[in-house]
């Protein structure tokens, strides 16, 4: 039995759909984890897991429970940490962790051992209140009240969204350290650099999932040639590879851009040369290979050419 299992989840608000006919498992002991940007669907599908909404159609098993008719059950065997801060700001980091743990029967002595690593950080303060914690403390309490009750399965909504990223690192070293405690973990992130550090990722947009498998066979796949551009002027070079006739994608990263050619026989020096007929100056080409970001546009490429 798979801790997660989904069979054509659909949700909707108004005329807006926020989840397509979603389905996919999630296996035992596993980091998996849904990325995608803001509006791709991954709180409302978070939200229908955890219980607090109901779909417009389709199913979904927690824990062999289902997500409608045995809520109680599944409240009981899951933590949720949601994209927002959500504790109580004016009760103390003890007394939030106090309360989470009375809630469901237990105490912070019962599982201590298994928030050890992450309360040891925020115990010089534990008096102090929820509210008044830095982004990265108010993250690790968070943590904290989502695990005292020892659950199943952890369920974390961009839980490093707004934080620094010496706190991203040091969460995702938390989550593996979780892991190996038997925990099932599945977490939503915006962050592309992010799904390196899954067992495997769902790639998520417009209420869709575009692909599901290891980060590293998701590159793999990756169908074209992939070569990163630049010149002394970044603006100008967009529009100009974008008329190129050579040329199928154009996206920015960093300093460079990503472009894939039309045809495999597309050189580099012809690209350069037609650059060069454009004047550009300080002219930078290179063969390179893709990341999980590039595979991610050239999905969601694909998803609209389907739809037109």
């Amino acid at each position: 039995m798979n801790p997660i299992s989904v069979h054509h989840l659909s949700k909707s608000y108004g005329n807006t759909k926020a989840l397509n006919s979603v389905t996919f498992e999630v296996n035992e002991g596993e980091i998996f984890g849904l990325i995608g940007p803001d509006g791709a669907g991954k709180t409302t599908l978070f939200r229908l897991l955890v219980t607090l909404l109901l779909p417009d159609c389709g199913s979904a098993q927690v824990l062999g429970f289902d997500c409608v008719k045995d809520y109680k059950k599944i409240r009981k065997s899951v933590g949720y940490m949601p994209g927002r801060f959500s504790l109580y700001p004016d009760l103390s980091v003890e007394e939030n962790l106090s309360f989470f743990a009375t809630i469901f029967n237990t105490t912070i002595s019962e599982n201590y051992s298994l928030i050890e690593d992450i309360y040891k950080q925020i115990e010089p303060f534990k008096a102090r209140p929820a509210g008044k914690l830095s982004g990265g403390m108010k993250q690790k309490l968070a943590l904290c009240c989502a695990l005292i009750h020892k659950p199943d399965v952890l369920f974390l909504d961009e839980p490093t969204t707004g934080v620094d990223a010496v706190s991203r690192k040091e969460f995702w070293e938390m989550l593996r350290r979780i892991k190996a405690q038997g925990i099932t973990i599945f977490v939503s992130t915006p962050y592309m650099d992010e799904a390196s550090l899954c067992d495997r990722v769902g790639l998520m947009q417009g209420g869709n999932i575009l692909s599901i498998d290891t980060p590293e066979n998701i590159i793999r796949k990756f169908p074209h040639r992939l070569l990163a551009v630049r010149s002394a002027e970044t603006f100008r070079l967009i529009g100009d590879l974008r008329e190129c006739d050579k040329i199928n994608t154009v996206y920015p990263f960093g300093d460079f851009l990503h472009i894939t050619p039309k045809s495999p026989d597309c050189d580099i020096p012809e690209i350069k040369d037609y650059l060069e007929k454009k004047a550009h100056q300080h002219i930078k080409i290179s063969e390179i290979s893709a990341n999980i970001e590039d595979c991610f546009m050239d999905l969601m490429v694909g998803q609209n050419e389907e739809k037109h």
